[in-house]
């Protein structure tokens, strides 16, 4: 067997909570591949992030700012963790980071750091307001959706959408409004957390299931694996699910990533209704918190992206298992008291 290359990988989305980010599951994968042998330096925004205290996966952890602090300050903290540990590639897992990433990734080659990430264009087209006009765009069923600033344009927007609808944050998090009066509430909710536009989507009856995805940025897919949530918390996160054989979920991934050349990890959340016809609800321009799935199914997507950024070649895998199952768990880990202080005071552990 060949020697494994050595690298080191910094990671975000530590937070392994009931709203898990990706960051660990990416790490597990990373740590089961059969080419890279990684060191895995742990980008934290919390003190509290799980992830932080799992020495088995997490080799070190640096606090970096908050995405609102601007891609100048995330960059100066970056350049000085870049001089101690000289890390190869980043792995951004949120969202509400994957601008200041974009926007910095000339900066960040030349230090030394590769990402493999969407483009600007590829990630402000996606975005959950602008998903109507995706849709007329790359031929995707889409539902009604209308992006609002204040409730004023409630009225308006129940007209047209009708009721039940969904109330979506602009990064994350969703409700389903049954009535006029919990739309407020949920509008007030979720731009407190994540600002302003607020979007309302028409409902759609059916039946979740989710791609993951990965593009390698000239139109080809090197790895999708479809999924059908089995268990969903209140919080709207899949706690398990299960891989599908679903040609159509897998023919418009492949049609999407062709059409639009995307680069970097994807989740489509998708609709089946009862007539069988898909969806598309979001997308998310990132590898989601379930991608250990995939990782279990056989395509290693945290590993490929790693050459994909490292400019290795990769093959597109061809086959996944289909009625693999994750079940989540939640594990009390017992820490001291000291590694938190030395975290607190220093901005690393």
């Amino acid at each position: 067997m060949a020697a494994k290359h050595n690298i080191t990988v910094g990671v975000t989305g530590l937070n392994n909570i009931d709203s898990p980010g990706p960051g660990i599951p990416v790490i597990r994968g990373l740590k089961e591949s059969d080419f890279f042998e990684v060191r895995v330096i742990g980008l934290a925004y919390e003190t509290l992030e799980p992830g932080i205290y799992m020495s088995d996966l997490v080799d070190k952890t640096y606090m970096i700012p908050y995405p609102s602090e601007g891609k100048e300050a995330l960059y100066t903290r970056i350049a000085q963790i870049q001089a101690i540990e000289h890390m190869d590639v980043i792995i951004p897992n949120f969202d509400a980071e994957l601008y200041s990433f974009i926007r910095l990734e000339p900066e960040l080659k030349r230090i030394g750091i590769c990402t493999f990430l969407p483009t600007l264009t590829q990630f402000e087209e996606r975005h959950k307001a602008n998903l109507p006009e995706y849709g007329k765009k790359y031929t995707v069923n889409v539902p009604k959706s209308i992006e609002v600033t204040n409730p004023s344009q409630f009225e308006k927007a129940v007209k047209e959408l009708k009721l039940p609808l969904v109330v979506k944050g602009k990064y994350y998090d969703a409700y389903i409004a049954h009535e006029k009066s919990q739309i407020e509430g949920y509008f007030n909710k979720l731009s407190a957390k994540w600002g302003l536009p607020i979007i309302l989507q028409q409902f759609i009856k059916g039946t979740e299931v989710n791609v993951i995805a990965l593009g390698d940025g000239t139109g080809q897919t090197i790895a999708a694996v479809p999924m059908r949530k089995q268990y969903i918390t209140d919080k709207g996160k899949a706690w398990g699910g299960i891989t599908l054989a679903d040609d159509a979920m897998l023919n418009l991934t492949k049609s999407i990533m062709t059409q639009t050349k995307w680069r970097g990890g994807m989740e489509l959340e998708l609709v089946r209704d009862a007539n069988g016809k898909l969806f598309l609800i979001e997308i998310n321009p990132r590898i989601p918190a379930w991608v250990y799935l995939a990782v279990g199914a056989g395509q290693n997507i945290p590993e490929a992206l790693v050459k994909l950024a490292l400019d290795i070649d990769v093959a597109p895998y061809q086959h996944y298992d289909v009625g693999k199952m994750f079940i989540r768990y939640s594990y009390d880990m017992i820490v001291g008291i000291d590694k938190f202080e030395q975290l607190t005071m220093t901005g690393e552990l």
